[in-house]
């Protein structure tokens, strides 16, 4: 099998509306057989005489061997291009670039996983559970939104984990609350050997922070980041830069899709993301008074 992403037309086998989302499948066998959970796809917008250039990312919710190879994301319809996809019918052609992007790192031997997701984006961790499940983990979610509508995967994360939190802010499912409120309390009674974490950025930031409060590794997907800044999936345009700092104490700028979108946790600079942070490097420099700047 190899790693090398592919371009295709894949056939939309069936759109469907998921509570507040759209779920598509498409038929693309040789996207299907390369994918490793934690990449994404980059999907072409608006069809062949279209004039919206950048490509949409999504992560991948699952994969299936049906047609010879299927694959699922789910997204919301929230601009232009999503409508577009959110109104594609069966046998439709969508132009799709994939696999991209680093995945999740596995463990070698059976532990004891957290996942976390939210949001759309946060479809992303049953692709990751189905995996861990078949290395022999012990699976364990906690999903958030909110409002009922907002969370996805409940019944699905209820039935194939070893424990299902769920919270939303407005107390329509689970827990009133957020993410946030009931980590502490799950890392401790699951006793968790690592974190994996899926959805918007303020949910990742929750993940790391609590994460490292209990010495545990984290590994994040910055998908969400991605779909607001990205545009072509493969590292050309340079649009979807943030910092992270590496063992050498150094902040470097690196790209969410091709450096990621599975970064360390805490390797982000979660409070300077959409900047470039002054001690970065190659940042540009200013100049003091004394420097020779204003005079």
């Amino acid at each position: 099998m190899s790693d090398t992403p592919v371009q295709t037309s894949a056939t939309v086998l069936t759109v469907r509306q998921v509570q507040d989302y759209h779920a598509m499948t498409l038929v693309a066998p040789a996207v299907a057989e390369r994918f490793r959970p934690g990449q994404f796809l980059a999907l072409a917008i608006g069809g062949e005489h279209t004039s919206r250039l950048a490509r949409r990312c999504f992560g991948v919710h699952e994969v299936k061997s049906d047609y010879g190879g299927t694959v699922e994301i789910v997204f919301a319809d929230t601009e232009p291009g999503t409508a577009w996809l959110a109104g594609r019918r069966s046998r439709d052609q969508v132009d799709l670039l994939g696999p991209l992007g680093r995945p999740f790192r596995l463990p070698r031997d059976p532990v004891t996983c957290l996942l976390v997701g939210g949001g759309p984006g946060g479809a992303a961790v049953f692709a990751l559970a189905d995996t861990l499940l078949r290395r022999g983990c012990q699976i364990h979610f906690v999903l958030g939104g909110p409002h009922a509508k907002a969370v996805f995967g409940s019944r699905m994360a209820q039935r194939i984990g070893d424990s299902a939190t769920v919270t939303t802010e407005d107390g329509s499912m689970g827990e009133r609350g957020t993410v946030r409120d009931v980590l502490p309390r799950v890392l401790r009674e699951t006793g968790a050997d690592v974190v994996y974490g899926c959805g918007p950025t303020g949910l990742l930031r929750a993940v790391t922070q609590a994460a490292g409060e209990f010495g545990l590794p984290s590994q994040v997907s910055v998908e969400e980041f991605l779909q607001r800044t990205g545009a072509c999936g493969t590292g050309v345009c340079m649009t979807c830069m943030l910092p992270v700092h590496g063992d050498d104490g150094v902040t470097r700028m690196v790209r969410a899709c091709a450096d990621g979108p599975v970064l360390r946790g805490d390797r982000v600079r979660w409070g300077d993301l959409g900047t470039i942070p002054f001690d970065a490097l190659g940042a540009p420099r200013v100049l003091s008074v004394s420097e020779g700047g204003s005079q």
